[in-house]
């Protein structure tokens, strides 16, 4: 399988010579240094255009799949790591945790020798967490990362690791096309570096034949609503939804337009962040589409002819379906007069029981709000108070 992607031999010539200048400033370990990296990176890769050239890339080893698509959406706890197996492509998207280790042990288990593609949605350390790792057991033809970089020591070495190893590396910009065996690829988004990590989240449908997927690693609302504004398809069959299923992301116009048949997170057992959060598990509920974790299943699995697919556990275990726990005749329909809280002007929101100038000011800081039980993040609002707002039911959040 090969990448099928335009790039030139002068990018080529050029990126190999800034690698090499890149390396030798990465061991003196300055600050500028690190700015330059990223200067030339960029200028690499707009030249290039793709660190593959046509009719290059190293082939996978074949691994049998009887001519399917095994999609593992891989348990890593409380992070992103899922594994597009084909019968002539293998794509890992994220990497996982960076304080836990299962990745390459199950990636081996798996019978993965090579990687034609791995992608890191966003620098974030749990969907970066075991790239090192990863790149010194497989031999990686190449990478994509957003653009974005953190501080983080992670990223740090990430990026060193990529500049030290025979992979080639890319930025992909909404409205590129590659085709990786019988995988195709269309990046949806970002359309530029944007600065902010979660919403510079690389997202991608994935078509095996008839079937596509979306992945849009933690695009938060607002890049959702870019990606919608730029008008594109992006209706897939199987969704893993944005940032673990927090409220921050999965609105229910960006659901409407991807038309999806199930969802799949990735989310910790009772993790900190309380994903999925319950308003993403009542919207999936009220719009009737399959909602399945890693956090009560483990590692699933989408198996796929490119026809037809089937959703199921690892070690063929039945699924237990994440279900709302909420009546669902208490769904948006009734929200027709309440304020958001997310986007109401201040004189709105003062007319929100104990919510004073004051708070109001506090609550335009600390936008955005996931649920109105949130409130508490307001230094003044406990819960007695909240109970008051709840109970008034003027105060929402709109999705």
């Amino acid at each position: 399988m090969k990448f099928s992607h335009l790039g030139s031999l002068f990018g080529r010539v050029f990126q190999a010579t800034a690698s090499a200048w890149i390396s030798n400033r990465l061991e003196r370990r300055s600050r500028t240094s690190q700015l330059v990296i990223g200067m030339l990176m960029m200028v690499a890769v707009v030249l290039s255009g793709c660190a593959v050239e046509p009719g290059g890339g190293i082939s996978a080893t074949e691994v049998s799949t009887d001519g399917k698509l095994i999609a593992h959406f891989i348990d890593v706890d409380q992070g992103d790591a899922t594994l597009l197996q084909g019968p002539d492509f293998t794509i890992l998207i994220d990497t996982g945790r960076h304080d836990r280790d299962e990745l390459v042990p199950y990636l081996q288990s798996s019978g993965i020798k090579a990687l034609d593609l791995l992608v890191v949605t966003h620098p974030h350390a749990d969907h970066l967490g075991q790239f090192e790792k990863v790149m010194s057991h497989f031999e990686v033809s190449e990478v994509w990362m957003s653009g974005d970089e953190h501080t983080s020591k992670t990223f740090e070495r990430a990026l060193e690791t990529v500049l030290s190893s025979d992979a080639g590396y890319h930025e992909p910009r909404a409205g590129e096309t590659f085709t990786i065996g019988s995988a195709h690829l269309e990046v949806i988004h970002p359309q530029t570096v944007t600065g902010h990590l979660n919403n510079g989240s690389i997202s991608t449908r994935v078509t095996f034949g008839d079937v596509v997927f979306l992945f849009s690693g933690d695009a938060e609302k607002e890049a959702e609503q870019e990606m919608l504004n730029r008008g594109r398809n992006i209706q897939a069959d199987i969704f893993q939804l944005g940032h673990h299923g927090s409220s921050t992301s999965n609105t229910q116009p960006f659901l409407e337009a991807i038309k999806p048949k199930v969802g799949i997170y990735s989310a910790g057992r009772e993790n900190e962040y309380g994903h999925p959060h319950r308003e993403v598990v009542d919207l999936f509920s009220r719009l009737n589409i399959p909602l399945y974790g890693t956090d009560r299943n483990g590692t699933m699995l989408v198996v796929t002819d490119g026809q037809t697919y089937q959703v199921k556990g690892a070690q063929g275990a039945e699924l237990i379906q994440t279900k709302s726990e909420t009546p669902l005749d208490e769904g948006p329909q009734s929200l027709g007069d309440c304020i958001d809280i997310n986007t109401a002007s201040k004189e709105e929101l003062i007319q929100i029981k104990h919510i004073g100038t004051d708070y109001a000011d506090q609550l335009i800081a600390l936008r955005p709000f996931g649920s109105v039980d949130e409130l508490t993040r307001i230094k003044g609002i406990g819960e007695g108070r909240l109970k008051d707002i709840k109970a008034e039911g003027l105060a929402c959040v709109r999705r």
